[in-house]
C-alpha cells in the first residue's frame, strides 16, 4: 500500500473529528497520537488499531467520551516529530501518545503537555524520564527493552542451530540500552561456548559493510538488537542470512515475519493496548510524573519455517510448540 493512501485512508476511515463536548454536553477528550506509517503501514494500523482497542476495553466510546487526532512520520528525524508535535499541541490534545522514535522531539516540543509513549530502548538512558518509577517530568509510558530476552536469544538459536560457534551482534550506539543487552547476550553465549563479537552500526552503510565483514570472519550465527535502523533493513538482512545460510534472530516480529529465522520480544499489540491505561489515568487526574514506567510482562515468539528449510535447519517439535507463531 501506497503511504499517501494509507495515509489518506486511516485519515478518513478511522478518526472521528475532534469535539469538545458531545452531544450530551460531556467533556470528550482529546488524544493526539504520533506513529511511523513509513516503517510499515500495515504495522502502524495495527499498532494504533491495538491501542484503540484497549481504550475501548476502558469503557472509552469514540464520539461520546474520547477522540483521536493522529500524525504519521514520513521519517525518523527528531524536527519530523518536534513539528507534528507542536502542531498537537496547537490543537489542544489533552494527551499525546507517541511510537518510540518520536519520542525525541516529541520531548522537546510538548512543554508541559502529558505525554504517553511505548518507547524500544532504555528511557532513562535517553534521558526522557528521571527512573522508571518515578519518571518526573510530563512523560510515561512503556519502555519495550527487556535485557534479559538478549541472552534468551542466544540459548533460543544455539536450539535451533546446535553448531553454532562464531555469534554476531548487531548493535546500534545511537540507541539507549543495547550495551547492556550485549553484555547479556555475551554472558550467556560465553557460558555455552560460544564465541560472540559486537558489529555496531549507526547508518545502512555501516550495516552493510558489518554484513561483508561477517562472511569473512566466518560468522554463523546473528542476534540483531532491536532498533530501528535493523528493522528498517530487517529484508536485507534476511537475504543476506539466507545467502550465506547463517541463522538470525532479534526481538520485534517483523524481523522473522519478514524472512528472517526466529524473533523473540514483546507483544507489541499487547504493548499498546496498555498504553490505554496510562491514558486513563492521565485523564482521571494522574500526573505522569508518577505514574511508573512498565517494562513488557508478555512476549512471543515466531519462527519462520520457510527460511529454516532455506538454512537447512530443522526447528525442534519442542521449540515450534513454543511458538506463538509459525510462518510456513
Amino acid at each position: 500500500m501506497e503511504r499517501r493512501t494509507f495515509l489518506i485512508g486511516i485519515s478518513a476511515g478511522l478518526i472521528a473529528a475532534p469535539s469538545l463536548t458531545s452531544s450530551q454536553g460531556r467533556k470528550v477528550a482529546h488524544i493526539g497520537y504520533i506513529g511511523g506509517a513509513w516503517y510499515s503501514a500495515s504495522a502502524a494500523t495495527s499498532l494504533f488499531e491495538a491501542f484503540r482497542q484497549g481504550m475501548r476495553e476502558l469503557g472509552y466510546v469514540e464520539g461520546r467520551d474520547i477522540t483521536f487526532d493522529t500524525r504519521w512520520m514520513r521519517g525518523a528525524t527528531l524536527e519530523e516529530s518536534a513539528k507534528l508535535t507542536d502542531e498537537l499541541v496547537r490543537s489542544k490534545v489533552d494527551v499525546l501518545v507517541a511510537q518510540g522514535f518520536a519520542v525525541p522531539g516529541v520531548k522537546q516540543a510538548a512543554a508541559s503537555l502529558p505525554v504517553v509513549f511505548a518507547y524500544s530502548g532504555d528511557p532513562v538512558a535517553a534521558k526522557f524520564i528521571t527512573s522508571l518509577a518515578r519518571p518526573g517530568a510530563n512523560l510515561t509510558g512503556l519502555s519495550l527493552l527487556s535485557v534479559s530476552l538478549a541472552g534468551k536469544r542466544v540459548e533460543l538459536l544455539k536450539d535451533v542451530a546446535p553448531r553454532i560457534s562464531r555469534l554476531a551482534a548487531l548493535t546500534n550506539p545511537l540507541h539507549p540500552g543495547e550495551e547492556d543487552e550485549f553484555r547479556e547476550a555475551k554472558g550467556v553465549a560465553e557460558r555455552m561456548g560460544i564465541m560472540i563479537r559486537q558489529y555496531p552500526v549507526r547508518s545502512n552503510s555501516e550495516l552493510n559493510g558489518a554484513l561483508d565483514t561477517m562472511v569473512k570472519e566466518r560468522v554463523d550465527g546473528i542476534i540483531a538488537l532491536s532498533n530501528l535502523l535493523v528493522m528498517l533493513q530487517r529484508s536485507e538482512i534476511a537475504e543476506f542470512a539466507v545467502k550465506h545460510r547463517i541463522p538470525t534472530i532479534s526481538g520485534w516480529e517483523d524481523f522473522a515475519l519478514d524472512g528472517n529465522l526466529m524473533s523473540y520480544g514483546p507483544d507489541l499489540h499487547y504493548a499498546f493496548r496498555q498504553l490505554a491505561t496510562y491514558v486513563d489515568k492521565i485523564l482521571k487526574g494522574a500526573s505522569p510524573a508518577d505514574i511508573p514506567v512498565q517494562q513488557p510482562t508478555r512476549f512471543q515468539l515466531i519462527v519462520n519455517l520457510r527460511t529454516a528449510k532455506a538454512l537447512g535447519l530443522t526447528i525442534p517439535p519442542a521449540l515450534l510448540l513454543r511458538a506463538d507463531r509459525v510462518v510456513e
